[in-house]
């Protein structure tokens, strides 16, 4: 009888967080969108001061809620392109593919994440 309602309670908590994500992902991939608008705009050496600080909002917000959805790669991800976007102040060849490859696996982190 516990495993049964263990079980119960699990998919339960399952489908919630499944919904969640569903409601939550047009949101998260806005967010993936900032950040490759500002990389692209850092690598042609453009990047405004406004572009900045919204790829590390965009990158803050992403690290606090992706391991909701048990997706810690993706918060490390995003960890480390907030610090990154947090320190860029002239561009490089270097720091440019760092952004681009960082943004491009959370990306696909992200559009393959599969609903149970």
């Amino acid at each position: 009888m516990v495993n049964d309602v263990n079980s119960a309670s699990k998919s339960d908590l399952i489908t919630a967080i499944d919904q969640l994500w569903s409601r939550f992902l047009p949101t998260l991939l806005e967010r993936v969108s900032t950040l490759e608008s500002a990389v692209a705009a850092f690598a042609q050496h453009e990047l405004t001061g406004e572009q900045q600080e919204a790829a590390f909002a965009a990158a803050h917000n992403l690290a606090g809620v992706l391991g909701t959805f048990s997706l810690e790669r993706g918060t490390d991800l995003a960890r480390e392109l907030e610090l990154l976007f947090g320190l860029a102040r002239r561009p490089n060849r270097h720091l440019a593919k760092r952004l681009s490859s960082l943004t491009a696996e959370l990306r696909a982190l992200i559009e393959n994440r599969r609903v149970s």
